[in-house]
């Protein structure tokens, strides 16, 4: 099935579910253990077999698209190095001297073929490779081959960068992405303009990951905002292993009506839209206009979560006023986000810890929501013998 017939089929879905005010369902209702969102045990699990072992995005490749630039940020406690090499290669390192550990490279987005340790001036190269030790005569004979930067497995795909935090482990990224590389990639994301990035804290990161799955939750806790443009409640879903693409219908979803059957796919952005979640923490939203890419980090603790808004766009903007436009919209969406589901979230998370009932519980509209939890399960659980979760 080519992607116009795909589409088309997706279409015709949310049409028919607008017309029945029906919805895509999961088979029975969920109960997740409400302790799962705060239990120190369960966090730490989440985070060594999950975050640290599996591939996670780590960078947009229009954060840095240039031989030299560089981003340094820190994830999961892990301070990371992320920096594209002279070949056009993105390498991820742990941004960590190899000679007392300082970091070598300050936090945000920058450009160096080298970097140089602010502790005793160590400099390595942007491949990893250790270049120079100060006062090499005084410190005494190393191999400079044994002392490069520690590396960690990373590759880059339809726009996004991707690395395992823990070294040693080997990643086969197409494998891991499946069909949502073929999804994404004619967006041509990889070509889009970076505008900026904002941080927010919340709760744990379950809690934040679940606003963005479902849209059960428009017509009360975003009736001023997200409703005017998206339909309550109406949702069809698709999976690629781990990862989802959810269709949405607009609230111009009549534009459709007339539209043939083989033309549906042309009304994406005026009568369907889609988010794509990236397992374990990545939704992102391309759309026509600005594209919104959330990013949550679990942490400091198991009720604690830092999310990173990247805001991207097709093109630069042609002017200042454009570009003023473009960032008073990502300002917009940060405060919907921040100021609507992650204010509630925090809310949430107190009376979670209150245990004042044993589960929370998932409608089979929340199909979405089923399936991320039962891949967290998954991977937590170790057991090889357990058939991966089916959407």
């Amino acid at each position: 099935m080519d992607r116009a017939e795909e589409y088309n089929a997706i279409a015709e879905r949310i049409v028919a579910h607008h017309r029945n005010d029906t919805t895509d369902q999961a088979e029975g209702i969920m109960e997740v253990p409400v302790i799962s969102y705060s239990d120190p045990r369960r966090w730490a699990r989440e985070v060594e077999l999950i975050f640290k072992q599996l591939p996670v995005m780590v960078a947009l490749t229009c954060e840095m698209p240039k031989p030299g630039d560089y981003k340094a940020f820190e994830m999961v406690g892990i301070p990371l190095l992320i920096a594209r090499g002279k070949d056009g290669k993105p390498r991820a390192f742990i941004n960590a001297c190899r000679h007392r550990g300082a970091p070598i490279a300050v936090h945000g987005l920058g450009h160096a073929n080298r970097f140089v340790c602010p502790y005793h001036g160590w400099t390595f190269r942007n491949d990893g490779s250790l270049f120079a030790v100060s006062e090499p005569h005084k410190f005494g004979q190393i191999d400079k081959d044994d002392f490069g930067l520690t590396e960690l497995s990373c590759d880059e795909r339809a726009g996004m960068i991707f690395a395992i935090l823990k070294p040693g482990i080997d990643m086969d990224l197409d494998d891991w992405l499946g069909g949502m590389t073929e999804d994404v990639a004619p967006h041509g994301f990889e070509n889009w303009h970076f505008l900026i990035a904002k941080e927010m804290t919340g709760a744990n990161w379950k809690i934040a990951f679940d606003g963005y799955l479902e849209g059960y939750h428009f017509s009360t806790l975003h009736k001023e905002t997200i409703l005017k443009v998206t339909l309550n409640n109406l949702m069809e879903f698709h999976a690629f292993g781990p990862h989802m693409r959810v269709a949405y219908g607009t609230t111009n979803i009549a534009v459709m009506d007339d539209a043939g059957r083989d033309d549906l796919h042309k009304f994406e952005e005026q009568g369907f839209t889609f988010v794509r979640t990236l397992f374990p923490n990545i939704s992102m939203y391309l759309g026509l206009g600005l594209g919104q890419i959330a990013q949550i980090i679990p942490g400091p603790t198991p009720d604690k979560n830092r999310t990173i808004l990247y805001y991207v766009h097709p093109r630069p903007p042609k002017d200042a006023e454009e570009e003023a436009s473009l960032l008073a919209t990502a300002q917009f969406l940060y405060d919907v986000t921040y100021g609507e589901d992650y204010v509630l979230g925090e809310r949430i998370q107190k009376s979670l810890n209150a245990q004042p009932f044993e589960n929370v519980v998932f409608g089979r509209n929340e199909r979405g929501n089923q399936y991320f939890h039962r891949w967290v399960d998954y991977y937590i659980n170790g057991n090889p013998n357990e058939r991966p979760p089916e959407l």
